[in-house]
């Protein structure tokens, strides 16, 4: 990604270093940020529980900017080992909800096409203390 683009979008969004993070072959952003952009943009997300289980939940937003609307789903499982599940929290239908709101977040903006993703995405991408 073009350092200029990175700087348009870091100064539309007035995200600080606290909203962002690079991992690998993305800019992760994070829950602080993902607030940021949907309170700039004007987004509003509805929220509707598909499954909701003690280990399991699934969860659709319906994004809303302007005209534009964006349909996406995030889900939490807790396995019985990490390896099992794609969450470490008991909050499965929380975690699922954070996912939702990121992705709609993302998608609707086209953050994703320029390879932006949410820390609430993937347990990987959750900012190292190293």
């Amino acid at each position: 990604m073009k350092t200029e683009l990175i700087k348009k979008i870091y100064n539309k969004y007035n995200l600080e270093r606290s909203d962002v993070f690079r991992h690998q072959h993305y800019i992760i952003i994070t829950r602080s940020g993902i607030e940021k952009i949907i309170d700039i943009e004007n987004i509003f997300i509805r929220y509707d529980v598909l499954k909701l289980e003690p280990r399991y939940a699934g969860v659709k937003a319906i994004a809303i900017k302007g005209e534009k609307t964006l349909e996406t789903l995030g889900s939490a499982y807790k396995g019985e080992t990490f390896k099992d599940g794609n969450t470490n929290s008991w909050y499965v239908l929380e975690m699922a909800q954070k996912r939702a709101m990121a992705r709609a977040t993302l998608g609707i903006t086209g953050m994703y096409k320029l390879g932006f993703k949410s820390e609430d995405e993937s347990e990987d991408f959750k900012k190292s203390n190293n």
